[in-house]
């Protein structure tokens, strides 16, 4: 137990959309590894409360709020951010989200609003940090994508189309910077247990389970499992691999 709460010692993580769902479980896992966090959400009020949990375990916490389409905005908070840390050893770009519809359907605004978010987000986040992490020689990326980005999904050609344009970027990125000793690596998560799918009837969580070999809705705690891995000294000769968190739906 001591070896895991040491994993990340002295290291710190900055983690997108880590106000609720998926982001709040990875930044209490890292934490409980040892690494400090740097929480970014939309509302820094949100962000916040995730802190205050990250320090209750004794790890130092910042909360930022930024846009992650907003390259201006992006760029000034990771200056705050590397200003008031010092370093940044982890980054891991989870915000994202769904309007989802029909093609025939489906406006240009969600189109946009779903891409700009989910892979713009990731390509200015990461683009930010990599000139630190250059200098350092060293860091490790760690993207959430989705399964619906290895398989597609009827009513999310935006939001499919953003996680393979994540899961190409991350590739791109690794073989970029693998000389200078950093890591890019995916995580493609199934249907997991978040806000998102806590509306749904039981007739469609039903039919959702049929799907996963494994007949069951994962834990965002499954997802923050995977990110502490590829953040691991024992992930140091993994890179532009995509992990899927999906109970066997995308094998």
């Amino acid at each position: 137990m001591t070896a895991i709460m040491n994993l990340l010692e002295q290291q710190v993580a900055v983690i997108t959309g880590a106000g609720r769902g998926i982001g709040r479980a990875i930044a209490m896992k890292l934490a409980s590894a040892g690494a400090g966090i740097v929480g970014v959400d939309l509302r820094v009020e949100d962000v916040e409360k995730t802190a205050l949990e990250v320090r209750g375990l004794g790890r130092p916490a910042w909360a930022y709020a930024a846009n992650v389409t907003d390259a201006p905005g992006v760029e000034a908070c990771a200056e705050k951010i590397l200003a008031e840390t010092g370093r940044v050893d982890i980054l891991v770009n989870n915000a994202g989200i769904t309007r989802d519809g029909l093609l025939m359907r489906m406006s240009e605004a969600d189109w946009d609003a779903v891409l700009d978010t989910n892979l713009k987000g990731t390509y200015l986040f990461t683009k930010a940090f990599t000139r630190s992490f250059l200098k350092q020689k060293s860091g490790r990326i760690v993207n959430i994508a989705s399964v619906i980005g290895l398989i597609g999904n009827a009513g999310q050609c935006n939001y499919a189309a953003s996680k393979a344009g994540v899961i190409g970027f991350t590739k791109s990125v690794a073989r970029e910077l693998a000389s200078r000793g950093i890591t890019a690596n995916a995580i493609a998560p199934g249907f997991i247990e978040t806000a998102m799918t806590a509306g749904l009837n039981e007739e469609t969580r039903t039919a959702l389970r049929k799907q996963i070999p494994l007949n069951c809705l994962g834990q965002a705690e499954d997802v923050a499992n995977a990110v502490l891995f590829f953040a691991s000294p024992g992930a140091r000769y993994l890179t532009g691999q995509v992990l899927a968190v999906d109970g066997g739906m995308a094998m």
